[in-house]
């Protein structure tokens, strides 16, 4: 993959566009910069302009290269079909944890998966307010800043903390659950010592297939709940990552 691109260059993208599209507009949004796109989901001026520039500058880094990005499919859902069968795609979440963003809550981060005929082989999670950037190539492990990123060790359930919604089976056998928003921060939690486990329902490429590669290159291990490979498309059932396959074993029973 490497040879395909640097991941240094598209780490300076997501950076730039970040600092011109996204974070003059944190906390300074107009009504009318933010709408609803479908009931519950809001979009802002800057998700926009910011997977626009995205798109282009990212395409012209890898020319003939394909763009699946949160906002493109909202106007046009069969670009999901690009994600389907041979091909080099850029899959784009410009703001990840919109709602957060619009209400001035500070988790919200970019995602950005480079995805070659159907498998994630480069990740990037940025969180523009923090600086932090979490970056995955297929087999050549998770890095932040010059650091190799590592998930938790396993443990007993009652000292695990993850993030899910909210179940109350699951939050009398483990140390603590809770969810903020945010899956990109998830995952970022998930590799920097916070979180020993994430468990998702909803699986839209842009929220997870960076995730899935960075987890999975600091030593974690997921699988969708039918015991099958995240790939990244919109799939069911519900993806759990965990530390350890015999975690995800032991916790897949109270998530179901």
């Amino acid at each position: 993959m490497s040879a395909m691109i640097d991941p240094d260059r598209v780490a300076r993208i997501i950076r730039e566009t970040a600092e011109a599209e996204i974070v003059p507009r944190f906390g300074h949004l107009k009504a009318d910069q933010i709408r609803e796109k479908s009931p519950g989901q809001l979009v802002t001026e800057a998700d926009v302009e910011a997977e626009r520039v995205l798109s282009r500058r990212l395409v012209e880094l890898l020319p003939g290269s394909k763009v699946v990005g949160e906002e493109g499919v909202a106007g046009d859902p069969s670009l999901l079909h690009g994600l389907h069968g041979q091909g080099t795609v850029w899959v784009i979440d410009p703001v990840d944890g919109t709602s957060n963003f619009a209400k001035g809550n500070r988790r919200f981060a970019v995602i950005i998966a480079l995805v070659v005929d159907g498998a994630t082989v480069a990740g990037w999670i940025y969180d523009p307010l923090s600086g932090r950037m979490a970056v995955a190539e297929q087999g050549e492990g998770a890095w932040m800043e010059g650091r190799r990123l590592a998930v938790l060790a396993d443990g007993p359930l009652e000292t695990l903390t993850g993030s899910v919604k909210r179940s109350a089976t699951l939050a009398s056998r483990v140390a603590k659950v809770g969810r903020k928003g945010s899956a990109a921060h998830d995952y970022l939690d998930l590799v920097t010592g916070i979180l020993h486990f994430a468990h998702f329902t909803r699986l839209m490429p842009w929220d997870h297939a960076a995730g899935v590669l960075i987890h999975a290159e600091a030593g974690g291990f997921s699988q969708l709940l039918d015991g099958t490979p995240y790939r990244p498309v919109p799939c069911r059932p519900g993806l759990l990552l965990t530390p350890t396959e015999g975690c995800w074993r032991s916790l897949k029973a109270l998530v179901e």
